[in-house]
């Protein structure tokens, strides 16, 4: 079943890349606007006086820079006419020109300096927002649902958050303090130049610029395109890389390198091909864009030039033009990247941001409490669950584990004995029936609250690339390492790891392949025993190990379990035989239930399932 949350960031993704036709260019304003809303909240965070005042001053020292960077040409202009004037005495022609020259040198340093502390001031705010967005979006897919978990692609969803992180960065250090301010500057020196010279130089100012910022839009959202190719390709052959170094064993067992490397290569053959039409077509950019700012500069240094000739205007009002023009003009130069990689940025953020869109199937209802343990009785009323409606896993499935009870959980495999365990833990709600833990219907407390009453050693023992330490103390954050300790003897790994030169603090490896899968599992004992929960699952615990090594674990796992109301999911029925009751599921109902002896003697699918492993083990 593909629910709404795996397709929301696909479906977010592609309705913001559509830029073909009217419709999907409203689409993608739409979607930009959201985002840009999305991130306003980072900006201007309730309860945060720090960064609100921050953001205050800094927009104060931004204003201050700009009037400062406009008034720079005015003095230099003064300073020209000044010493273009003569007459007066040797005495009186330097005095005026020195001052203002001190005074040119003043107001640009007080330009630069209003710039760097805009800069310093804003810096707390941008890697602020960075870090709470990131941190959202961290904390929204681990409250996802499993379903999401098990279909996504972790290296093309972490190459989607490492984007969305770098284009907030970008987008608060160029749109806000790099565009906006130059578009409030050409406005500014646009009124200056019509007030102090004459509404053709201000026009003439004005069109230039339009057309070359209209042009470079134009263009470089043709070359948008190429952009996302190499995106998207770039997803791709990560997603290929990290999925095959981790199945690296798989992958030398089956001698498929050369397999492995021509699907990364054609992944990255794709994403060379893009990156080459992205800067093979730069050209057109930087040829265009020159080509603009060579015309308006020769129009208006010749409308500038003509002046002073005619006498209306000064030599220096002529360097007052040329010196807005190029003041203008090299903040400009950087257009067409920065357009593009705002456009860019933005779609990196809504791909982001639309992590946190999608919707979690499994959430704590309105006023749900914390789990009020008393026993740990767990009990399954009329269950009905399948991962697709279409095909239903469990039809209706009753048990009851007393408080401090064992219960095993058998049957072929497809039955439904896993699910159980993920239905248990609310990785999953069940569409029929109910879950209850001493009598408490689990939809109705926390899901934190009902996860801290169980403890779970699963089939597959997946470590985090940590310490030995690390991994068993994940039980309960926090514990001392004598409690690690403890646990460790409990699991019986504890002279395992002493003989180890490190101890515990010896690093584990990916997924913990640096040990023996025996040795993975008793360090999920020790974790789980650390965790001290009311509810044991043991979920397939001993199916990958040899019979010698089986038989130790099962020791470790009685004494963990001991007095404690235990679930053992099991494939192996000499692991259960000794379980207060055992049920049979089968096509997704119980089949029978009771103990080994009784089921024996009921010769009934639990018997025939005896006799078949009792002849393979045999």
């Amino acid at each position: 079943m593909t629910s709404s949350g795996e397709e929301a960031p696909k479906k977010a993704s592609a309705q913001a890349r559509k830029g073909t036709g009217r419709k999907g260019a409203d689409a993608v304003r739409r979607h930009q606007f959201r985002t840009l809303l999305t991130l306003l909240p980072y900006l201007w965070p309730p309860g945060r006086r720090d960064i609100r005042n921050r953001v205050v001053l800094a927009v104060m020292a931004l204003a201050l820079a700009k009037v400062a960077t406009v008034y720079v040409p005015i003095l230099y202009k003064q300073a020209v006419d000044a010493l273009d004037k003569g007459g007066g005495g040797e005495a009186a022609v330097l005095a005026v020109p020195v001052g203002l020259i001190v005074a040119y040198g003043t107001v640009r340093l007080a330009s630069s300096l209003f710039q760097e502390l805009r800069e310093a001031l804003f810096a707390r705010v941008t890697q602020n927002a960075i870090r709470n967005a990131a941190l959202n979006t961290f904390r929204h897919l681990h409250g996802l649902s499993l379903r999401y978990h098990l279909e996504r692609q972790t290296g093309g969803l972490s190459r989607v958050i490492e984007r969305g992180v770098k284009g907030i960065e970008f987008l608060l250090s160029f749109t806000l303090f790099n565009i906006l301010p130059t578009l409030i500057e050409i406005v500014l020196v646009c009124g200056i130049l019509w007030s102090m010279l004459d509404w053709r130089f201000a026009a003439a100012t004005f069109l230039t610029i339009a057309g070359y910022i209209a042009y470079t839009l134009v263009v470089t959202e043709w070359r948008l395109k190429f952009r996302r190719a190499m995106n998207d390709k770039d997803s791709e052959a990560n997603t290929k890389a990290i999925d095959s170094l981790l199945n690296y064993e798989t992958v030398k067992y089956f001698g498929a390198e050369g397999h492995e490397s021509a699907r990364f290569d054609r992944s990255m053959r794709g994403y060379e091909e893009a990156a080459v039409r992205s800067i093979t077509s730069l050209a057109a950019v930087n040829i265009g864009q020159g080509g603009i700012i060579a015309v308006g500069l020769v129009a208006v240094m010749l409308m500038a030039a003509d002046g002073v000739v005619s006498g209306a205007m000064s030599l220096g009002d002529f360097v007052l033009v040329n010196t807005y023009l190029i003041q203008l003009y090299l903040p400009l130069n950087f257009l067409g990247f920065v357009y593009r990689q705002i456009r860019q940025s933005l779609t990196d953020m809504e791909d982001m941001f639309s992590i946190l869109r999608i919707e979690r199937e499994v959430e704590d209802g309105p006023g749900a409490g914390a789990l009020a343990i008393a026993g740990g009785a767990v009990r399954f009323e009329g269950v009905v669950f399948g991962y697709d409606p279409r095909r239903p896993i469990l039809k209706g499935v009753d048990f009851h584990v007393p408080a401090g009870r064992t219960l095993a959980i058998v049957g072929p495999s497809g039955a439904g004995k896993s699910t159980i365990s993920r239905l248990l833990f609310r990785f999953y709600d069940v569409q029929a029936g109910r879950v209850t833990i001493d009598g408490q219907d689990i939809r109705d407390a926390t899901q934190a609250s009902v996860r801290a009453a169980i403890g779970i050693v699963p089939q597959d023992t997946v470590l985090f690339n940590d310490t030995i330490r690390y991994n068993i103390a994940y039980g309960r954050q926090g514990a001392d390492f004598a409690a690690v300790e403890r646990a460790a003897r409990l699991a019986r790994i504890d002279r395992f790891i002493e003989d180890l030169p490190d101890g515990y603090d010896t690093m584990v490896g990916e997924r913990g392949l640096k040990l023996s899968g025996g040795e993975k599992q008793r360090v999920a004992i020790a974790r789980t025993i650390l965790k001290n929960p009311a509810i044991l699952l043991f979920d397939e615990a001993t199916s990958a190990l040899d019979t010698a090594t089986e038989r130790d674990i099962q020791q470790s796992l009685r004494t963990v379990s001991e007095g404690r109301t235990t679930l053992i999911i099991a494939h192996r029925l000499s692991t259960v035989v000794d379980a207060d009751e055992i049920i049979v599921l089968s096509e997704g109902v119980v089949a029978e239930r009771g103990r080994h002896a009784d089921l024996l003697a009921a010769d009934g699918p639990y018997a025939r399932m005896w006799r078949r492993q009792q002849r393979v083990e045999g």
